[in-house]
């Protein structure tokens, strides 16, 4: 348990080199704190629109209170909330993205009553406990955490830029910037609406860079700035053996095993080294020596990551993690036939089915890898169709499968090199007198690809919350010391000139 939380001291030791006075930053992490409950107390479930509109309305309130214009953009699905300072003429715009939905709860797996009740809690012989709030002073204990849905993901950063607004007016500090903020509703339901409604919002969108707030820092807890994140597409692949399952004593030898088809289809995708084998999968892929030196500048520690997988080896698809993140994945999600445990039967399965998902990067076109895929399979003598094969179908090849496609989630990815990512690393380097970590392109999917597409801006990724905050778990958590930290990045970045 040390181990996950080793990253604190490396994290919070740079709160200490604030140039403004510390006992104002604590006093508005105070008042951070209060005003996160309140939030988080509003249900936020992204398939509930009643939810939604509630946060809305809060966000309204909140926001006019800081002198922001604010409008609700309505979409295809939930609406999106929009903010922006007064504009002016001369001033660069930063347009950030966040969002204030998120995923359903299952309270019974929660170690407090209410997901949407934030608890106090402190680390107590590895354990947290809950603490009274009425223990929370001005001097405000930066290890202490907030327990609850959507505190880190994403409600957490929304609360943060908020409360470093109201420290820059108290400091009567000029921003060099026009601030737009566009907060999404269903961000956690994939944001399919999004491409159609920065589309049709273009101009009011308009902006010189975009800011995602979004996601943990990196866990050695030092300041991050990411330069894209890795898209997403889906791939449901189901073959088939008899019409209805068999007894394995009568049909053992004759009846083809659809659960030996998939496993010999799905092994023969990647080689033991866990490359994938489909031809072209990894074109049009190079990294030159600058950006492989970028890669291995972030301070990742493969041995411990390998120990906190429980992992002996890795796959090696690149040598080291940041590079195996420069190429696109293909990963078995889920995969079922029949039953299994005590309720398995002496049966030779109808089917078996197996859930992909297939990460992309910008040199990677979702479709195109999809394309891929179906050619590998039918290479292998399959026949495909969408649907269940008919009774005629069966009778006709010796080789069915159900190819189902999901969407494409785009992935994004801006130059290394960019005068506004320049900007932003400069300002936290300053503000925390260390080291940023630059990550090329991170793991995970955030839909930022049709603001990149659409507005044509440069996009990065600058994260707020601790990395071992459970998002989209049971018993997410934001430690307040890094809602310190948020507060401060903002602050920092809002007041810098480029």
């Amino acid at each position: 348990m040390n181990k996950i939380y080793c990253f604190l001291t490396l994290a919070f030791c740079t709160l200490q080199s604030f140039s403004q006075d510390e006992v104002a930053l604590k006093s508005q992490v105070r008042h951070a704190i209060d005003e996160l409950v309140q939030f988080v107390a509003i249900p936020n479930d992204a398939l509930d629109e009643a939810d939604i509109n509630r946060n809305i309305s809060w966000l309204t309130n909140r926001f006019n209170e800081r002198g922001f214009n604010t409008s609700v953009l309505p979409t295809e699905g939930r609406p999106l909330f929009f903010a922006a300072l007064p504009m002016e003429d001369e001033k660069p715009t930063v347009l950030i993205y966040m969002h204030f939905d998120g995923q359903s709860v299952d309270a019974a797996k929660w170690n407090q009553p209410n997901p949407y009740k934030v608890e106090l809690k402190a680390l107590d012989n590895e354990e947290f406990k809950t603490i009274s709030f009425d223990e929370l002073k001005e001097d405000v204990n930066y290890e202490w955490r907030l327990f609850g849905r959507s505190t880190s993901d994403d409600k957490g950063p929304i609360i943060m830029l908020l409360n470093a607004i109201d420290l820059l007016r108290k400091d009567n500090k000029t921003i060099p910037f026009n601030i737009k903020v566009i907060l999404d509703g269903e961000e956690e339901k994939s944001s399919k609406p999004l491409p159609v409604a920065v589309k049709n919002y273009r101009d009011l969108l308009l902006a010189d860079f975009l800011m995602i707030n979004d996601g943990p820092v990196h866990p050695s807890g030092k300041p991050t700035v990411v330069y894209g994140c890795r898209g997403i597409t889906t791939l449901s692949l189901t073959t088939h053996g008899p019409v209805l399952p068999q007894h394995s004593g009568h049909y053992g030898n004759y009846a083809p095993n659809p659960g030996f088809l998939l496993a010999k289809l799905l092994a023969g995708m990647k080689d033991a080294e866990g490359r994938v084998t489909i031809p072209n999968f990894y074109k049009g892929i190079e990294i030159d020596e600058a950006t492989m030196e970028v890669l291995k500048s972030v301070p990742d520690d493969n041995a411990e990551i390998n120990a906190n997988l429980a992992i002996h080896s890795p796959d090696k698809v690149g040598s080291f993690y940041q590079e195996s993140l420069q190429y696109p994945s293909l990963n078995i999600r889920g995969m079922g036939s029949a039953w299994i445990g005590e309720k398995a039967r002496t049966i030779v399965p109808a089917s078996a089915t197996a859930e992909i998902d297939i990460r992309l990067v910008p040199e990677s076109d979702g479709r195109i890898l999809k394309n891929l895929v179906r050619s590998f399979i039918k290479d292998q003598g399959y026949y495909l169709t969408d649907s269940i094969p008919t009774r005629e179908e069966r009778m006709t090849y010796p080789r069915i499968i159900t190819f189902r496609e999901g969407s494409v989630t785009d992935a994004f990815r801006t130059d290394l090199d960019n005068r506004y990512g320049d900007f932003l690393v400069r300002s936290l380097n300053e503000g925390f007198e260390q080291q940023v970590v630059q990550i090329r392109i991170m793991g995970g999917t955030v839909p930022i690809a049709p603001f990149v597409n659409e507005l044509q801006i440069p996009a990065f990724i600058v994260p707020m919350v601790n990395p071992d905050n459970n998002q989209h778990s049971p018993n997410e958590n934001l430690r307040i010391g890094q809602l310190a930290y948020g507060i401060k990045a903002f602050y920092q970045i809002l007041s810098s000139s480029l």
